[in-house]
């Protein structure tokens, strides 16, 4: 089919929004605040009032998200064009409607199997929930440096599918929350050779392969249906997300009932144009766009050099300015001197993953520290904090970040005694008492030990209990009161979770109802109480308990 000349400049959806609300018109449709009249007589709606006079329902003129003829589905088409899809999707709920809805498609009936790596977000777990569907979970690979897990190889996902044929797709995460990440073609060969697709959640990588700094995108890569956060790392206002899709294995008609069935029947116009926005933005000025944004990455790369206790994550053997673009889809002579089993060959350089090289201070001291100085992460762990950069940060934000630094650097002998009496240094020292007892904590006995490698404590490092697991059962049928108890951490092992524990962030269940707790789990849970960690789905707020299925009922049945 011939590609249709579009009109990078416009942005459909946000010019109509504009039109609408310099019309004058007497408002008898919702929203209820009616342009924000409702707020007059109280002094008004503050700096939310553009807002209100922007956000619109489905009326003449405006369109419609789960029917589109008009500005939406121009908007949509133009968005497919910028991000190299054959079609694309706007999301209002977030990646979080699109991997449900997704999971849902290629997953139609009761009892589908679906190939997905272990350390998912929650979302999909919730897609299995929602569908009935089987999961059979495959292993990311981890990188032996960081011990941070990244992707599954393609040896893994070739194995599983030859073990499971009748498997309807495989999903996986990438790039990871950390910005980690290798090739996916080989993954999306191996999944096409069998003849199904292969899904990607790409949350963190909406910027992918618009800048020859950047890793390639998912897309660019192969794979068939594509999930992107474009309020994570690009300009749209939050719960922004697409949906992108190419090539013939995913039914795009059922995929619209889907997303019509999980995304709200009114969906908000100003996320939307938001969307439309960003895409302009990124459309017109292609690379351009991240000028400014690199700029003040490299600015901290070169302030760094002058502090050296603090420390980059990259992959072994490359520069933190050299890290982005290393195994872009395109780049066929990069991917043929690779080592085949290499799980880290990408970084996004807009992921600063920073760590204190002398190990005074852990990851979530650091951030404590930062913020102190008004500088605010993304997350931390025990040995990592993320630093998001994106094309809207500035060389201002980079000089406050060193500034910061450079205090935190000449207060170390306080940083030492905080570190021996905080509740962090209690969380590392718990944490070594249970790799202690056990040193193969969440497999990690099967890494190299890097001096202060952090890797079994991460949050991201949500690893399966196997290569590839056996098929496992997931739907909505509560679990009976009367089959399940609760039980203290200390005599969690070896039982069989009834509920859901979601370290937050990054939103990946350690545990699903169903999965039994292995030692290393339990060891992890500890931990994780000891920290102060939050854990959504988990009945104890203080998580020193945890619900599991009674020894004498039948374990998993009402997954």
């Amino acid at each position: 089919m011939k590609k249709q000349h579009v009109n990078k400049e416009r942005a459909p959806i946000y010019e109509m929004m504009q039109e609408m609300k310099d019309k004058a018109y007497s408002s008898f449709h919702v929203p209820g605040h009616k342009k924000g009249q409702a707020y007059t007589e109280s002094g008004g709606a503050g700096f939310l009032q553009n807002v209100l006079q922007a956000d619109l329902t489905e009326i003449t003129g405006t369109d419609d998200l789960h029917h589109p003829e008009g500005v939406i589905r121009e908007a949509q088409a133009l968005a497919a064009d910028c991000f190299g899809a054959e079609e694309s999707f706007f999301l209002v709920g977030g990646s979080t409607s699109g991997n449900i809805a997704l999971i849902l498609t290629v997953c139609s009936k009761p009892g589908d199997l679906l190939i997905v790596q272990r350390n998912v977000h929650k979302s999909v777990i919730h897609g299995l929930m929602l569908a009935g569907a089987k999961a059979v979970f495959i292993q990311p690979e981890p990188d032996p440096v960081s011990g941070l897990a990244v992707a599954p190889s393609a040896a893994t996902v070739t194995a599983a599918l030859a073990a499971y044929p009748q498997a309807k797709g495989v999903l996986v995460t990438m790039p990871n929350y950390y910005g980690m990440g290798s090739d996916l073609a080989p993954l999306a060969e191996a999944c096409h050779q069998h003849g199904v697709p292969l899904l990607v959640d790409e949350a963190h990588g909406a910027h992918y392969g618009q800048h020859p700094r950047l890793p390639g995108s998912a897309l660019a890569s192969g794979a068939d249906g594509v999930v992107q956060s474009t309020h994570k790392m690009l300009a749209a206002l939050t719960m922004g997300a697409m949906l992108h899709v190419q090539g013939p294995r995913i039914d795009r008609g059922l995929l619209r009932q889907r997303l019509a069935m999980v995304q709200s029947s009114s969906p908000s116009y100003p996320i939307m144009g938001s969307l439309d926005l960003a895409r302009r933005l990124l459309h017109v000025q292609g690379a351009g766009a991240f000028t400014a944004g690199l700029a003040a990455v490299d600015a901290l790369v070169r302030g760094l050099a002058e502090l050296p206790r603090f420390k980059l994550l990259h992959p072994q053997g490359q520069q933190p300015q050299d890290a982005a673009g290393a195994a872009s889809a395109g780049s066929t002579a990069q991917a043929a001197i690779r080592p085949p089993a290499a799980a880290y060959t990408t970084q996004d350089p807009f992921k600063v993953v920073m760590y204190d090289d002398t190990g005074v201070l852990s990851g979530y001291e650091l951030q404590e520290r930062l913020e102190a100085y008004g500088c605010v992460p993304e997350m931390s762990d025990d040995r990592y904090v993320v630093l998001v950069y994106s094309l809207g940060s500035t060389e201002e934000d980079t000089r406050h970040l060193l500034d910061a630094l450079r205090h935190i650097t000449v207060e170390k002998a306080d940083a030492q005694n905080s570190a021996d009496a905080s509740p962090a240094a209690e969380s590392r020292h718990s944490v070594q008492t249970e790799a202690e007892k056990d040193s193969s904590l969440t497999g990690a006995s099967s890494l190299p030990k890097t001096q202060g490698s952090p890797a079994e404590f991460s949050t991201w490092n949500i690893l399966a209990q196997a290569t590839v697991s056996e098929p496992i059962p997931f739907g909505l049928q509560p679990i009976p009161a009367e089959d399940t108890e609760t039980v203290s951490l200390r005599e969690c092992a070896d039982r069989t979770a009834a509920e859901m524990i979601i370290p937050y962030p990054p939103g990946i269940p350690l545990l699903y109802p169903g999965e039994r707790i292995t030692e290393d789990t339990a060891a992890r849970l500890r931990v994780l109480s000891n920290a102060g960690a939050k854990c959504q789905g988990a009945a104890d707020p203080n998580l020193r308990t945890i619900i599991v299925y009674k020894k004498n009922r039948k374990q998993g049945s009402h997954l």
